[in-house]
């Protein structure tokens, strides 16, 4: 983020950006959802020629108990911030599309999904939905942006020389976060409003839900979350290691916090394979932004450094969320994968129309870590059943980015980029 010339903080570019664009010019209305504070309000602005704040504003309610309609009553592109605190404007603006079709009519942000009774239409047809996240280093400037994703899932070789990005940098990113509002602060000052957002979590934000929530209980999970972060730990792990919730009260916690977009699950995925081996079903637990789990253990960059382990899987979680954002506009979605026989994938983006991509993560960048690392992607693919041949790649802490003789990438992630 730049500072303009008033001295007030300036907009930075968001992979969304384009996304919204093309979802405005192909539905008459776009829904933005996303954790709270990770700039949904800002990116629907600078688009919106009028706009309400649902939440806050006086006059909201007493339109919507007259008529919701007259909610609106704006120029169009109509932004309506945090819609989901009056639910009654979900239809109200299905029936202005279907009144006017026309695309482009409205943008509804929200940080919270109201509960299954509050939504009783889809939208199907009328809405185009948006996720949108904290910034990814390509986003926040931190990555050089010298390896094109969308580049490198078409067969362009990564070539770059080692990137700025080194490995305390990349450490002290993680621990800061991607939270826009944060960006010109100093590192220690980031790490305290990361902890401040992370206390609200227990305490208000999720009562949005609408469910009664003990703060106590949830605090704790959360911290078991952060300990398990980028891992795959069971319900069973999680009701233990919180010690007070049984395993139905965990996964109803872990439900009111994904519905809040704190957690985002990294589903494991489902492909036909050559052996008899099985797929694990169980999902990666991340968090909306990799830094809450280090404020909800009181932990900081120099805390990571001395435990390499647990940094390992923060910078696993970094790369799952930044890949999340550069493969969203094209068509990708995340997963994981481990068989049973231990053969595993950590990152795996699923395109529509069949072709993956797999991404190994390791923080370190010998020579003996990355030859590891791409052996490992070579005998999962190999136990893959799939017509065309998939993209893989070792994504790196710091260093160079190439290909190998063997046709595997190696990618610094501080090179990553749209």
């Amino acid at each position: 983020m730049q500072i303009d010339d008033r001295g007030d903080m300036a907009y930075v570019n968001r992979v969304a950006d384009d996304e919204l664009g093309m979802a405005l010019a192909r539905a008459g209305a776009v829904l933005i959802e996303g954790p709270k504070a990770s700039g949904k309000t800002s990116t629907a602005s600078r688009r919106a020629a009028s706009s309400v704040r649902v939440d806050t504003d006086p006059t909201v309610l007493p339109q919507i108990l007259v008529d919701p309609s007259m909610v609106l009553e704006g120029a169009r592109p109509r932004l309506l911030d945090e819609w989901q605190v009056h639910p009654e404007l979900w239809n109200a603006v299905r029936r202005a599309v279907d009144d006017a079709p026309e695309r482009g009519q409205f943008i509804l942000t929200g940080s919270t999904v109201p509960g299954a009774d509050a939504v009783r239409h889809s939208g199907a047809g009328r809405f185009a939905r948006l996720r949108m996240r904290t910034l990814s280093l390509a986003e926040s400037g931190d990555s050089d942006g010298n390896v094109s994703l969308s580049a490198l899932l078409e067969g362009e070789p990564p070539r770059a020389g080692v990137s700025r990005l080194t490995f305390d940098g990349l450490l002290a990113r993680i621990a800061r976060g991607g939270w826009p509002a944060q960006i010109g602060l100093k590192d220690v000052e980031a790490l305290a409003s990361t902890r401040d957002y992370a206390a609200t979590i227990s305490t208000v934000d999720i009562g949005s839900t609408r469910s009664v929530r003990d703060p106590l209980r949830v605090d704790r999970l959360l911290r078991a979350l952060a300990r398990s972060v980028g891992t795959e730990v069971s319900i069973s792990t999680l009701a233990r290691d919180e010690a007070s919730l049984s395993r139905d009260s965990v996964r109803e916690y872990i439900d009111a916090l994904t519905r809040i977009f704190v957690v985002e699950d990294q589903p494991a995925w489902s492909a036909h394979l050559r052996s008899s081996a099985m797929l694990r079903k169980e999902p990666k637990r991340h968090l909306a932004d990799p830094s809450l789990a280090l404020a909800l253990l009181g932990a900081d960059a120099t805390a990571l450094r001395g435990d390499l382990a647990f940094a390992g899987q923060a910078f696993e979680s970094q790369v799952v969320h930044d890949l999340r954002i550069l493969a969203q506009p094209l068509g990708g979605e995340v997963f994981h994968a481990r068989d049973s026989v231990g053969r595993e994938v950590d990152v795996i983006v699923q395109f529509p129309s069949g072709r993956w991509a797999g991404f190994e993560v390791k923080l370190g960048a010998s020579a003996h870590v990355v030859e590891e690392a791409a052996a490992s992607l070579r005998a999962f693919a190999a136990n893959v059943a799939s017509e065309d041949p998939p993209v893989l790649t070792v994504v790196t802490g710091f260093g160079p980015s190439y290909r190998r003789p063997d046709g595997i990438n190696v990618v610094a992630f501080g090179a990553f980029g749209p």
